[in-house]
């Protein structure tokens, strides 16, 4: 069998590995992944790029988890001719009815804004694309063959997948997948997908896996460790009680999957625990507000201390004002807020969504802040704000940065290097290879040599975008 590497390979997001195996003497070819790329122009020519493959001859593809830049592109794989089964968990086909079809909302919505600039005469640069409709979304969605946790089938004959929990957002998975290729020892092959912090705030430790032959592990924070539990929560509520002292308002980005819940759950603790008081809290994003209901829905896969969390603010509901955003008029309206709110919304890297315009509004105020909850990847306007941009291009306008900005990296939803080093400990013996992705140069060349070091497995390769690798 071989993997050949489309995306995450060098870079974090776009996440596309290609398996092909020869089984009962015909070459089969499943994807595991089929994400977006994430962060300006260069990751739209990637977007748009002509495949290396006939989507047709798919079999098959396997699904670790909903974030668009693991599952973004599949209503624009499908409907290039893909006609196949996509296997995830049953959150995570719950998320994806959300998250699709906000993304195809969002491209549409910023083709029609770009439309009526140019038209206007005062739009500059190139103009977006949409890599799909929402009629593609719902198409796809059709496509999909939901699984619990530990639930083992039988995608082709020779193949065997069971999903174990990642514990990165809700539905997030493991993929172990057992390869019987024609007169060749079966192989287990892991796909870690995105694993989570152990002892994090909303999800479970991830599974341990104890044996593979092949394991793809990400990467994302695989060079550095991130901050105690403790110094997060200090650094918050520093942040916030200074900003509401001086009458401003705070403002974070976060993923509407995933990170909203876990800064939600965080700031309801921080108040019922008494280290802040009474907290405005809107949250604007329709995709976060859906999410988190579903979140509700999915309450026995949170762990213990966020569901008891979750119990006290149900008792004590005057103790934080939680404002679920509805319409578009309410988000213009938030606006002209100029102190005393938590504004949480998305996206994430603040490339799209309703967080562009309350960035307009809040970054050339001194008293506010902007708090960085996760990950920014390189071009995307998050990024750009973490690296003390000066000013920045908003609507074809420039911006001046005037807002504190604070990142504050112990809200990730990914595993530190010490982490991924721990869940890697889990398999009682070396595997014959790793592939090191989804992380920037810097972040899967450390991790890579940490694992050589460490656990003293010797065939750890970190993959070439596009390249392809014999197992």
């Amino acid at each position: 069998m071989n993997i050949q590497f489309l995306g995450a390979a060098g870079e974090v997001t776009g996440s596309r590995h290609l398996i092909n195996a020869m089984l009962s003497g015909k070459s089969r070819h499943f994807m595991v992944d089929y994400g977006m790329f994430q962060g300006g122009r260069e990751a739209t020519n990637k977007n748009l790029e002509v495949l290396r493959f006939s989507p047709k001859d798919l079999d098959f593809v396997v699904l670790t988890h909903a974030h668009i830049d693991h599952s973004g592109l599949l209503p624009r794989l499908c409907a290039q001719g893909f006609s196949g089964p996509i296997y995830c968990t049953k959150s995570t086909f719950e998320l994806l009815k959300i998250l699709l079809l906000d993304s195809a909302h969002l491209q549409r919505a910023d083709v029609e804004r770009a439309e009526r600039k140019q038209k206007a005469g005062k739009w500059r640069g190139e103009m977006p694309v949409a890599l799909y409709s929402r009629e593609e979304v719902e198409m796809a969605l059709n496509q999909f063959e939901p699984l619990e946790y530990e639930q083992f089938v039988e995608p082709a004959h020779g193949i065997g997948l069971e999903f174990r929990n990642a514990g990165h957002i809700l539905g997030s998975a493991i993929a172990v997948i057992d390869i019987a290729e024609d007169g060749i020892q079966k192989k287990r092959c892991v796909f870690s997908g995105d694993i989570g912090m152990k002892g994090k705030v909303l999800m479970p430790d991830p599974d341990l896996i104890k044996d593979a032959d092949v394991i793809v592990v990400e990467s994302t924070y695989g060079d550095r460790l991130h901050r105690s539990l403790q110094d997060t929560e200090d650094e918050l509520v520093d942040v916030i009680s200074s900003t509401m002292a001086a009458h401003g308002n705070v403002v974070m980005p976060a993923f509407a999957v995933g990170r909203t819940q876990e800064i939600l759950f965080l700031l309801i603790d921080l108040v019922r625990r008494g280290r802040l008081s009474h907290l405005s809290i809107w949250v604007d994003s329709p995709m976060a507000t859906a999410a988190t209901h579903l979140t509700q829905n999915f309450f026995s896969q949170l762990d213990s201390q966020s569901q008891a969390t979750f119990d006290w603010y149900k008792n004590n509901p005057k103790a934080v004002d939680l404002r679920f955003i509805a319409d578009v008029e309410e988000s213009k309206a938030l606006n002209k807020v100029k102190g005393g709110a938590i504004i949480i919304s998305a996206s994430g890297m603040c490339d799209a969504g309703r967080i562009v315009h309350h960035l307009a509004s809040n970054l050339p105020r001194a008293q506010n802040a902007i708090v960085i909850t996760g990950f920014q990847a390189y071009g995307s306007l998050g990024r750009r704000l973490v690296d003390k941009a000066q000013k920045v291009r908003l609507f074809g306008e420039e911006v001046p940065v005037r807002a504190s900005i604070h990142t504050i990296g112990g809200l990730s939803a990914h595993a530190d290097q010490a982490g991924l080093l721990d869940w890697l400990r889990g398999f009682k013996r070396a595997p014959n290879t790793v592939f090191v992705v989804h992380g920037e140069p810097e972040s899967s060349s450390v991790l890579a040599e940490c694992i050589r070091d460490q656990l003293h497995w010797r065939n750890v390769i970190i993959p070439e975008r596009l390249h392809t690798y014999q197992c």
